[in-house]
């Protein structure tokens, strides 16, 4: 693997320097490229969920977190975002290994991460930044852990609050530790960290985005257990293909929220769109939209009665912004919702108008009716109780499972 490794930093025309991953290469060089293997959509820091660390930010902290992998390949580069920051990030340094149990790394494997031949590296405000390629083998459905170490204070933390994963923190420099001991902290969010790409060697687009709310984030999945339904559709497809996920629990297709990220419509382009060898969007997004009008609070502020053909034409937009990039979009069925604590029949009325406007108007490229796969036979309007959390409104793992299940490879 090393040779391969070498190979490869050769064909892209870098250097490999002692204790310092290799420079950074262009996409397409002799080539090759990236392809997206891992992503979480960055939104602004919120105490109104439950205490976290993105508010206050970090200070002389290392932050240890492990994200699960879609397509694997023999080096790697990460993407770290400050989207949402007050002031300049400061990244002391950063390294990538290869996961093992917790917060501790299999030894052997950790990289330092350069930026530009730098171990350190300033990210503007409203910015982001992407590594240098690291030597480092990943292999499909595999786990990476990322760490950051932030010396200095580093103001609200831009990062993606409904992980359903397990983060770790340190007090001081603990960015090359191989065993967990001095990770003493937990987090269920993700901060700054927002993309992992492997060196892709296929010149073919085949990446699929999962874009839409908690759903496709994946609430109520079991923690550390990579059961939302993007992961098991990366699961169907046996790792041969990039899949990543891009659902932000509580988004909408047409307001933004100050805890729940801004639109669809205007984050569609960066989250989906941007990543590396995008091939189709899965979009599956609008029931907080239809329900939130009934839900005034101030994460979901403003909260107008949307109708379905404002929905349409919200879903217009994506259909049309995917199209001038060349990326096919296909468009999923709204789950039934009968009980959650927003449903109204007015509510259900919107959602089966929207529904039958995404089976029948052929705008989409294809469909995936994950309204039918989920419904209760007994009640079509409520979610299968095998299915449901619990909460009448997100699956269970058994339920993302069925939600990867109704997805036909074919149209991917």
């Amino acid at each position: 693997m090393r040779k391969l490794v070498t190979t490869l930093v050769a064909a892209l025309g870098i250097a490999l320097v002692p204790g310092v991953a290799a420079g950074s290469a262009p996409a397409g060089a002799s080539g090759l490229g990236w392809n997206a293997t891992w992503a979480a959509s960055p939104h602004a820091p919120t105490d109104s969920l439950g205490p976290g660390w993105g508010t206050a930010g970090f200070d002389n902290h290392t932050v240890r977190q492990v994200v699960r992998i879609s397509d694997g390949g023999a080096a790697v580069r990460i993407r770290l975002s400050n989207a949402y920051g007050t002031s300049p990030l400061v990244v002391t340094g950063a390294t990538v290994a290869q996961a093992a149990q917790g917060a501790a790394v299999r030894p052997n494997t950790v990289r330092h991460v350069a930026f530009r031949g730098h171990r350190s590296v300033t990210v503007p405000v409203g910015g982001d930044v992407v590594g240098d390629l690291a030597p480092l083998p990943v292999a499909a459905l595999g786990k990476v852990t990322v760490t950051l170490y932030l010396a200095g204070k580093t103001g609200p933390a831009t990062g993606h609050t409904f992980a359903s994963a397990t983060s770790w923190r340190a007090s001081g420099d603990h960015r090359a530790d191989v065993a967990a001991d001095a990770f003493t902290e937990t987090s269920q969010s993700w901060y700054y960290l927002n993309a992992v790409e492997v060196v892709d060697l296929d010149p073919r687009r085949e990446v699929v985005v999962a874009f839409g709310d908690s759903i496709t984030d994946g609430a109520a999945s079991t923690v550390d257990a990579d059961n939302r339904y993007p992961d098991e559709l990366a699961e169907r497809l046996g790792g041969r293909r990039g899949v990543v996920n891009a659902g932000i629990g509580g988004n909408r297709v047409l307001n933004d929220s100050s805890c729940f990220g801004e639109k669809a419509t205007t984050r569609f382009e960066r989250d989906a769109l941007a990543q590396p060898d995008v091939r189709t969007v899965i979009l599956l997004e609008g029931i907080n939209d239809i329900g939130f009008s009934q839900f005034p609070i101030d994460c979901t502020t403003p909260n107008p009665e949307v109708t379905a053909a404002e929905l349409i034409a919200g879903y217009r937009e994506l259909i049309g912004k995917a199209h001038a990039k060349g990326v096919r979009i296909v468009g999923g069925t709204l789950l039934p919702f009968k009980g959650a604590g927003y449903y109204t029949e007015a509510g259900e009325a919107v959602r089966d108008e929207v529904n039958a406007w995404i089976r029948t108007s052929g705008e989409f490229d294809a469909v995936v009716d994950f309204d039918r796969a989920m419904a209760d036979p007994a009640d079509p309007d409520a979610l299968r109780p095998a299915y449901d959390s619990g909460d009448r409104l997100h699956p269970n793992d058994a339920g993302y499972r069925a939600m990867a299940e109704a997805v036909d490879l074919s149209e991917l």
